[in-house]
């Protein structure tokens, strides 16, 4: 039996509604994955998808993305999907890039929007057997 693949979910605030869409598109092919989110965008998603399992962290400004960029580190996420809003200003600018850093650091494949994290979800449920009936359904809701 292979580990299920762990996959970190992070958006911006102008950003959360995109990201709790995008979970619901692909709620199926979400499913078997072991999910960390940071704590608004976890209860979000959470709420929205209630067949997935989310561990949250903190908020991302109250040290959530630092919480994610630890778990990078020691080699506990394998994705990682982060819907960054590049009009807004951040206050917690600097944990951002921290992130990002990490994960170009450790070779974790990272989506910053929406149409990346669709090929990252979409590949990823091609290893799966039941990954055409998922995918062209997927396809077939946006």
């Amino acid at each position: 039996m292979t580990q299920p693949f762990r996959l970190a979910l992070i958006a911006h605030d102008q950003k959360k509604a995109d990201m709790v869409a995008f979970a619901r598109t692909y709620e199926k092919l979400l499913a078997p994955c072991e999910i960390v989110a940071t704590g608004t965008t976890g209860g979000l998603i959470q709420e929205a998808c209630p067949s997935l399992t989310i561990r949250r962290v903190k908020s991302g400004p109250l040290g959530g993305d630092q919480q994610i960029g630890a778990l990078l580190a020691e080699g506990k996420i394998d994705g990682l999907i982060f819907f960054v809003d590049p009009m807004s200003p951040m206050p917690h600018d600097v944990d951002v890039k921290a992130l990002m850093r990490l994960g170009s650091v450790y070779d974790i494949p990272m989506a910053l929007n929406r149409a990346t994290a669709e090929v990252l979800v979409q590949k990823r449920g091609l290893l799966r057997d039941d990954a055409a009936d998922n995918t062209i359904t997927a396809a077939s809701a946006t």
